[in-house]
């Protein structure tokens, strides 16, 4: 037996697809007994009671043709962690999903929004219909990736991408800071149909880098040429506005940017907030780490369609300085309640690995200790700001209290294996094997987490779908109507 689980994990570990891993970590769970807590539904990790009396009445329901009786149900409480179904604790004691009632549960709430929307009924009209699925969608909320900083090591973001676009997983909401702001760039100027190609190692251009030497530091113009950075936006990111790019691909991708001046916030760009500012622009500024590139300043188009400078009074910086995860303004705009972090940082990833993997009683004393040494440093920083003369050592200082105080942590967390955190390739360009090692190792730490994942959207997905297929139907009837009355 303990040759056949070894056998099992090693199938796992050299899996090239999720479907390769998924097979080999079913079997684990087959052979090791792990089948067995999932066949079984307690558990203290959640309210198993609560879960199996509401979906006994959802089914019912369903099986009756009680729509209202259904709406009911969902009017009283629908959200992703009911009960506790969303611990990420009921993942930790099997290789593969979780509690079978958990993925009843959720399969039978789906299958009951899809009857609704599919179902002409005599008691609840399609306008009812439509106001149930938009009142539902607000209240319910929705999953973002975000993806962190890092430099060279955003390459990791990549193999995430690719994992979670493979399994249709992938959000419609999606943020990038630095680094990861490339590569949420490409997903904003790229539809569906053409995301395969990014994912070959051949395809994309990654020669970002290019020293320019100390000279030009001394000259406030940093270490790396801004120049061999743009072309390697130019060569990955299409030419496009917010706006553009949101109607091209349909994905609400947001960028951060720090300012350069110490006295201004810094800004989430996006479609809703800044559409006519020019992608490329803002990822270069999101990029921009003081001291190694310039301040940038950023462009848009102006109602000519001409290319323009955007706020010329100011310059911007490194986004993930301050706000790496901006999860809080997210919320704001698109009712989001769920993340999913890729992080990178080298400066964060190895303690968001250690939080992750230590669930006992040591590793959230680890926890307390190191919350408590930021805590503790980030006060320091703010006194020390506040109190400095100088405009440049207050800037310093500012950035570097933003950097230690901010959270690097989502619902879902996902770190790069420590072999591939080597902080002395974090400026230099990588190679295709490089690059193809990179994707490996981003799809393989994502493989443990899709179930989770896909269990947290699957409600959100299911109503979103339903949504966009009643406003389909909507809009053909409104357009059938006013040709019947056109040509009355």
């Amino acid at each position: 037996m303990k040759r056949e689980l070894k056998a099992c994990l090693s199938a796992m570990a050299v899996a090239d697809s999720y479907q390769a891993w998924s097979d080999a970590a079913k079997e684990y769970d087959q052979l090791s007994g792990n089948d067995e807590w999932k066949d079984d539904d307690a558990s203290p990790h959640y309210d198993y009671k609560m879960i199996r009396l509401r979906y006994n009445e959802l089914r019912t329901a369903r099986e009756r043709g009680d729509v209202n009786q259904l709406v009911f149900f969902f009017n009283e409480g629908l959200h992703g962690n009911l009960g506790g179904i969303a611990n990420p604790l009921l993942y930790q004691s099997s290789l593969f999903g979780t509690k079978h009632l958990v993925t009843d549960y959720l399969d039978e709430v789906c299958a009951c929004l899809r009857w609704i929307s599919n179902t002409e009924f005599s008691n609840f009209s399609f306008v009812q219909k439509l106001e149930f699925f938009e009142r539902t969608s607000q209240a319910f909320g929705q999953s973002a990736l975000m993806l962190s900083g890092g430099a060279a090591l955003g390459l990791f973001h990549l193999g995430v991408l690719k994992a979670m676009f493979d399994e249709d997983l992938l959000p419609s909401v999606i943020s990038g800071s630095s680094a990861g702001s490339i590569m949420a760039a490409v997903l904003a100027t790229h539809s569906d149909e053409e995301l395969h190609q990014i994912f070959d190692p051949e395809y994309l251009f990654v020669e970002a880098f290019r020293a320019i030497g100390w000279r030009g530091t001394l000259k406030g113009q940093g270490v790396l040429d801004p120049a061999q950075l743009e072309v390697c936006l130019e060569r990955n990111v299409k030419d496009m506005t917010f706006e553009e790019a949101f109607k091209h691909s349909g994905r609400k991708v947001n960028i951060t940017v720090s300012p350069a001046d110490p006295h201004q916030e810094s800004r989430l760009l996006n479609a809703l907030s800044s559409p006519h500012v020019l992608i490329r622009k803002a990822t270069l500024a999101s990029c921009s780490i003081p001291y190694i590139y310039p301040p940038v300043m950023l462009w848009a188009k102006n109602i000519d369609g001409e290319k323009c400078p955007f706020i010329p009074s100011r310059q911007w910086v490194d986004g993930s300085i301050k706000d790496d995860l901006p999860a809080q303004r997210l919320a704001r705009l698109y009712g989001v309640n769920h993340t999913i972090v890729s992080q990178t940082n080298p400066h964060v990833a190895p303690f968001v690995s250690r939080v992750i993997k230590e669930k006992n009683l040591a590793g959230y004393v680890t926890d307390m200790a190191i919350n408590n040494v930021r805590n503790n440093v980030s006060q320091g920083l703010k006194y020390l700001t506040d109190k400095a003369t100088n405009l440049q050592l207050a800037l310093l200082l500012d950035k570097a209290h933003s950097v230690v105080d901010q959270s690097y942590m989502g619902d879902v967390n996902i770190v790069p294996p420590r072999r591939a955190m080597n902080i002395f390739k974090v400026l230099t360009n990588a190679t295709p094997s490089i690059l193809e090692e990179f994707i490996k190792e981003g799809a393989a730490a994502v493989y443990p987490k899709i179930e989770s994942i896909r269990n947290s959207t699957m409600i959100s997905r299911t109503i979103n779908e339903c949504l966009d297929q009643l406003k389909l139907e909507e809009e053909r009837e409104l357009k059938e109507y006013s040709m019947s009355h056109a040509t009355a």
